[in-house]
């Protein structure tokens, strides 16, 4: 098919672009880079190919594999000659014969059928002939060898028509790679014509179509489009072969895209579209790589700005609750504007900047045109927010909105306690003061109407009657922390100084008063409140706040290194032997921990090991001192009051110390920073902060309890008939083997009172108390006296039980991978498909704390079982919701998911951001 001499070859590399094109040989520009080989067996040279330029090392080794062949086979063709069987080339070729090893394997009845009958004489006795030794056989390929090199050379002939004869040879040498090439070496990705030609795929030579102008505001789903080419410069049809990957990172934090190869128009087969969601602002790096290899300018950098003011994300700086003014004192708030994505928007630089305005009526009364219009605005460009100020004249309770063209902002109304100028002074001494024994007269107004005191200190509002008109008498206390709410309710005109108010906080009924001193009671309770949160009501300023005055408390404390000696196999015991007799000053220090019979310097790896290890012998449920209810599956562990023997009350003081250490050493940051691993009740935790337990702890400590009686209870009318099982207010308490061991009382003489529709509440309530906390009194006594050796119990008071459990616990590491690969769905339908993808798209973007507040939202715990999803029990669920648009809802004792249909991405992640940040907090979830 080639018949053709090597010395009609010329040098390739002197051959002008122009002439292949006139030629028709469009390939000769690619070959032209093989500068200094000028004959066919210079091709086949492995050591002629050192002179080319340098090569990528996959080429390289492509084109080196690729001269062998050649080598070889032109020594094969010329061993045929020297028999006189060189027109046997091509037939011997379609029997895979491409060198003299083939020859030795080539069966003579296979030959037979393929050479003439008059060549088949030869061919054997040619055959024959071959050495069978390795070295008589390399000098028999070395002799060939040398004949082909002498073969080929001759004298340069420039002239056209010598051109014409090396168009031809080269158009044979190509074809000679294109038949030699994909067949010998399969593994290579580009034959020998690929690359001589240059046709395929050229990362350098790819480029990208943005498919926007910077700079770009965040919120929209952004597309890019990837151009693909050949290095040739012709378009090249990308598959998912080519390993097209595409990685957008802002910081540490990695974004998902969607990635879609080709399409159905013909014309874009050279085309990748990429599509992504922008949620925060900043500088994004966009990485394209194919095969490996950055196509041309990546990585890139793209710049994204905040949107337009969204009334209802801004937010105004200040703690959730009533502010206090001086009369006639002016005073400055921060508001903050923000995007529909909570980025900080900016304002035009103007001032007063335009939008913002607020209304101002006394508290049930008509807006004050007065007093609103002489609030001033500032924009300050620097910090990107605008100052209000605002002043006073008159002392009394006024209520606030601050708007944003004409729309409240998030946080936008509250109420101002304006004092007069003594009244200022009297909140002041009280804040100050360290007897804590501020009480105001008030009258109760719920049931039956009396006169009570109340007494405000920085850990509790407490109300109290009178015995005999003089002896006070505590009625009921509610804790000074952002869960309980003080009312303000409008004065009637003329009805004098003070006025009414309600207390509430969540749990207990709320209860009706009214005071002349009303408006000092709610200063001096807002600001004890601030001064406990350390200011906004956030958990990250809270947070901030607890480790500053545990920082302060224990300043005086020097943290030096204190040697501990303990024994690995006997761990708690010597543990607990080693550190009975320290104080707080000891405790305070960094333990220097060293395990018996073990060599090693502890320069913080052992610490965090016994840490590690002696809190997972102390919460876990197998050791004995801390278990699940009923082996729940939820895995969440609560103090035993049935502990084995060897179990004393010592040991929960030392997991307690253990807790408020973890929280020094956090507090301190750094390498310092400890986390309890630790799945604990919510019961238990709403007992650490103080607060009381009811039955809707239940749903998540207990599930089965709260399945099979709890729900029955509630949704059953007890007052129907015979036909409902008499309940009494007593609780029957049965040892391991199920035997009855005692019939508790939950009120005097409970046994003989029977529950009834009006008071299954007040039932379940006491139920709860009695098994959630009653039980385990002197257990949970012993814990809080170890934890608040260290961490005063009014700081943990301004936490929530779930914003305790990530103080404590930490958020963890949660893989979305692993998420995905144990979750059990239950949907069908391209509609349910396509929400699916984008909830697993938006938890791949979430930071780690809103995936710990997904967890905690679901599962009623931001911790996972040492196995992660795998072992969690019930396994995680993700289940059609019924209705379009609302919130997700979840059912924590069946690890449950309910997600509604959502138009767009966007929804689905703003309905999500909002369950777990707002719903999540309490028993919303249900």
């Amino acid at each position: 098919m080639w018949q053709f001499e090597d010395s009609e070859i010329y040098s390739i590399g002197m051959i002008h672009p122009s002439h292949s094109r006139h030629s028709g040989l469009s390939m000769l520009s690619g070959v032209s880079q093989f500068s200094g080989i000028s004959t066919l067996s210079g091709c086949g040279s492995p050591d002629q190919l050192d002179r080319l330029p340098e090569l990528p090392a996959a080429e390289e080794k492509r084109l080196r594999r690729a001269a062998q062949v050649l080598q070889q086979r032109l020594v094969l063709r010329q061993w045929l000659s020297t028999h006189r069987l060189q027109h046997t080339y091509t037939k011997l070729l379609s029997l895979d014969v491409s060198s003299l090893e083939d020859v030795y394997w080539l069966e003579d009845s296979t030959a037979r059928h393929v050479l003439d009958p008059k060549d088949f004489g030869a061919w054997s006795a040619a055959r024959q002939s071959l050495p069978t030794g390795k070295e008589a056989l390399q000098t028999l390929k070395a002799d060939l060898w040398s004949a082909v090199v002498k073969n080929s050379k001759h004298q340069d002939a420039w002239t056209w028509g010598g051109m014409l004869v090396v168009s031809v040879s080269v158009c044979g040498l190509v074809t000679l790679a294109a038949m030699t090439q994909p067949s010998l070496a399969p593994e290579a990705k580009h034959s020998l014509l690929q690359y001589v030609t240059g046709k395929y795929l050229h990362p350098p030579s790819c480029k990208v179509e943005w498919g926007w102008t910077e700079p770009q505001a965040v919120g929209e789903t952004m597309c890019f489009t990837v151009h693909c080419f050949q290095r040739n410069g012709h378009p090249y049809p990308i598959c998912d072969t080519d390993e097209l990957s595409v990685s957008i990172s802002h910081g540490t934090r990695k974004v998902t895209a969607v990635v879609e190869l080709g399409s159905g128009d013909p014309a874009q087969a050279n085309t990748a579209r990429v599509k992504f969601t922008v949620r925060t602002a900043g500088v994004y790096i966009v990485s394209v790589m194919i095969g490996g290899v950055a196509i041309s300018g990546s990585p890139f950098r793209r710049w994204f700005t905040a949107g337009r003011v969204e009334a209802r994300r801004s937010r105004v700086g200040r703690a959730h609750h009533a502010l206090v003014w001086a009369a006639a004192h002016a005073r400055t708030l921060h508001v903050h504007p923000r995007d529909h994505y909570d980025n900080p928007a900016p304002l035009p630089d103007t001032q007063p900047p335009e939008g913002f305005s607020i209304k101002i009526n006394p508290l049930g009364g008509e807006v004050d045109e007065k007093l609103s219009s002489s609030a001033t605005f500032t924009y300050d460009n620097v910090n990107q927010r605008v100052s209000m100020s605002l002043c006073f004249e008159r002392a009394g309770v006024y209520r606030a909105q601050v708007l944003y063209e004409d729309i409240l902002l998030h946080n936008g109304e509250f109420d101002c306690i304006v004092l007069t100028a003594s009244d200022t002074a009297t909140v002041q001494r009280n804040i100050s003061s360290k007897r804590h024994n501020i009480c105001y007269e008030a009258r109760l107004l719920t049931g039956k109407p009396r006169r009570v005191l109340c007494c405000i200190s920085p850990k509790q509002l407490t109300l109290k009657d009178y015995i005999l008109k003089f002896i006070p008498k505590r009625i009921t206390s509610f804790r000074l922390c952002p869960s309980t709410k003080l009312i303000l309710k409008p004065t009637p005109a003329g009805s004098g100084p003070g006025g009414e108010f309600t207390l509430e906080d969540g749990v207990q009924p709320q209860l009706e008063l009214v005071s002349a001193e009303r408006d000092l009671i709610a200063a001096t309770f807002t600001q004890l409140l601030i001064a406990n949160c350390g200011g906004e009501d956030t958990f990250k300023n809270k947070q901030e706040f607890f480790y500053s005055e545990i920082r302060k408390a224990h300043a005086r404390h020097p943290h030096e290194k204190l040697a501990i000696r303990v024994l690995r196999s006997e761990l708690l015991r010597s543990s607990l032997k080693a550190t009975r007799h320290f104080t707080v000053q000891d405790w305070c220090k960094n333990f220097d921990v060293t395990f018996q019979g073990e060599q090693g310097v502890d320069w913080g790896g052992v610490r965090r090991e016994w840490f590690s290890l002696l809190c997972a012998q102390l919460f876990d449920a197998k050791f004995g001192l801390f278990v699940s209810f009923h082996d729940s599956p939820t895995g969440l562990v609560h103090p035993n009051p049935d502990r084995p023997p060897h179990l004393k009350l010592k040991h929960f003081e030392l997991a307690g110390k253990l807790v408020g250490k973890c929280l020094y050493e956090s507090a301190l940051g750094g390498s310092y920073r400890q986390l309890v691993r630790a799945r604990l009740t919510r019961s238990f935790l709403a007992q650490i902060i103080g607060l009381r337990v009811h039955y809707k702890y239940f749903e998540q400590d207990d599930p089965e309890l709260y399945l099979s009686k709890i729900k029955y209870v509630l949704e059953t009318d007890l007052d129907s008939g015979d036909s409902v099982p008499e309940l009494y207010f007593a609780d029957d308490v049965y040892d391991a083997r199920g035997h009855l061991v005692e019939t508790h009382d939950l009120v005097p003489n409970g046994a003989t009172i029977r529950v009834r529709n009006s008071s299954k509440v007040s039932y379940l309530d006491l139920l709860a108390q009695w098994r959630l906390a009653a039980r385990v009194r002197p257990e949970t006594d012993a814990f809080l006296r170890g934890l608040t050796l260290l961490v005063p119990d009014n700081l943990l008071a301004i936490f929530d039980e779930n914003e305790l459990e990530l103080l404590v616990c930490g958020t963890g590491e949660v893989s979305v991978s692993d998420w995905r690969a144990h979750a059990l769905v239950s949907g069908s339908g391209r509609d349910w498909e396509r929400l699916l993808g984008w909830f697993w798209a938006a938890l791949a973007n979430f930071s780690t704390e809103e995936r710990a507040r997904l967890l905690q939202f679901t599962t009623g715990c931001s911790q996972l079982p040492p196995g992660g999803f795998q072992e969690l029990n019930p396994r995680f669920q993700i289940t059609a919701a019924p209705n379009f648009g609302a919130l997700p809802t979840a059912h924590t004792c069946f690890n449950q998911l309910c997600l509604p249909d959502y138009d767009s991405y966007e929804q689905l992640v703003h309905a999500l951001l909002w369950a777990i940040n707002e719903g999540g907090e309490g028993f919303g979830m249900i």
